[in-house]
């Protein structure tokens, strides 16, 4: 059995982009993806090749023609150029945006409760993200603490229904103003998980 993070790939209508890691520790990973890809029957439609690298945490789709695709630490030019004239093929609007220096993913940054609900890093996530997502009626909510979402991975939750999340124990601050906008909370210990830099968001496809 085999466990992949939901960076290796993005998932589109037609088939998958399998991504290109740009952390060498991760380097080759793809490979062992692709292969359970295809064992499933999951059309690969590109895999990032040459210099480009691409990690599915830097793209998200924030309606059914759209995607935000960020370049930053992870996700270079040249990957998000691959990715960008892939989805416009199939129709879809990219709106590529960049990531502060330091911050990993954009997944890591914003994160969504509901189909019009979407909590944010400030200070982290990109203008043009917020600007993109408001301009298609969302409503952007600010978290409050940034101590618990360094530390307790606050906001690297799981959206399991409409304004109904996974996240982790023990960030009250981040749980109250979450329950306080109208999403149900529930909570798991992750201390474990957090010994390896990682939280449930990261680990869930």
């Amino acid at each position: 059995n085999q466990m992949f993070c939901a960076d290796l790939m993005f998932m589109t209508p037609e088939g998958v982009i399998v991504g290109r890691p740009a952390s060498t520790v991760r380097a080759g990973e793809e490979r062992f993806l692709a292969r359970r890809l295809a064992a499933m029957g999951v059309p690969i439609l590109r895999t990032i090749r040459g210099g480009g690298t691409f990690e599915g945490a830097d793209a998200a789709w924030i309606d059914p023609q759209t995607v935000l695709l960020s370049t930053g630490l992870r996700t270079n030019q040249e990957g998000a150029d691959q990715v960008r004239r892939l989805l416009e093929e199939m129709g879809v609007e990219v709106i590529l945006v960049g990531l502060p220096y330091g911050v990993m993913h954009l997944m890591g940054q914003l994160r969504f409760a509901d189909r019009d609900l979407a909590m944010a890093w400030p200070g982290r996530v990109p203008f043009a993200a917020v600007q993109a997502l408001r301009d298609r009626s969302y409503t952007v909510l600010l978290i409050p603490d940034e101590d618990e979402a360094i530390r307790g991975f606050a906001l690297n939750f799981v959206t399991l229904g409409p304004r109904w999340v996974l996240m982790a124990a023990g960030n009250p601050v981040t749980q109250r103003f979450y329950e306080d906008a109208g999403i149900s909370c529930q909570t798991v210990d992750v201390s474990e998980l957090l010994k390896a830099a990682g939280g449930i968001g990261c680990l869930t496809g």
